[in-house]
């Protein structure tokens, strides 16, 4: 799977923020500690924008921020042959169709490293008017692995946004049981309630995650 195939499978820009907003408050639940959490979501990013987030701790992530403009989604995958230290720059193609209105994601100091380069092996960006998510024309390489820019593997939860799926993947990645029900509640963005909470993490009460839900920007009963 490459950005071209994600893009195809990507919702409009409005689902896809309300399923990230989903995937973060999910992780709150299920991981009181930031620092553990894959997903998240600042729904204040700036004064006009919010942006959710991936981090694996191995050093692969994805950036996408919502804007007035549409949408723009940055992918590092730090194993890919196409990471942008192999080529001393980004790979030809995956950042030369950006829109201008979204050239200042691509230059933001957050998605680049020490030297202003930029941290990417996939880009996706969405304007809009846009019928459909659009990504750079991009000559893979040679001897093409199966994820050679690492979008099948970053942005799973994004192509498959069954419960499903994020079930299979939280108990693989918590080792505990995850209550579907409770998943299904949340992704069809009904309010967070004790109830919910309980069902995914008997630790906490719905008040200890009143910081979360306010950066997130998720309602609660």
């Amino acid at each position: 799977m490459t950005v071209h195939d994600v893009a195809r499978q990507l919702p409009e820009i409005a689902v896809l923020r309300e399923h990230c907003r989903s995937l973060a408050i999910l992780e709150a639940v299920l991981s009181p500690e930031w620092e553990d959490r894959y997903y998240a979501f600042d729904d204040h990013w700036s004064e006009k924008e919010s942006m959710a987030s991936m981090r694996d701790g191995s050093g692969n992530e994805y950036s996408i921020v919502f804007s007035p403009a549409g949408a723009y989604v940055r992918g590092f995958d730090h194993e890919s042959p196409m990471s942008p230290y192999a080529e001393d720059g980004p790979w030809p193609g995956v950042l030369d169709g950006v829109p201008e209105v979204f050239r200042p994601c691509v230059e933001e100091p957050a998605f680049s490293d020490e030297d202003g380069m930029p941290v990417v092996t996939a880009c996706m960006w969405r304007e809009m008017g846009d019928d459909g998510w659009k990504a750079g024309a991009i000559d893979f390489p040679d001897e093409e692995p199966e994820d050679p820019d690492g979008a099948g593997y970053l942005f799973q939860l994004l192509v498959d946004r069954s419960p499903e799926a994020f079930q299979r993947w939280a108990e693989d990645y918590y080792e505990i049981p995850v209550d579907l029900e409770a998943v299904r509640h949340v992704f069809s963005s009904r309010p967070l309630t004790e109830e919910v909470v309980r069902a995914l993490n008997s630790e906490i009460v719905l008040a200890d995650l009143a910081e979360d839900l306010a950066e997130i920007g998720y309602s609660m009963s």
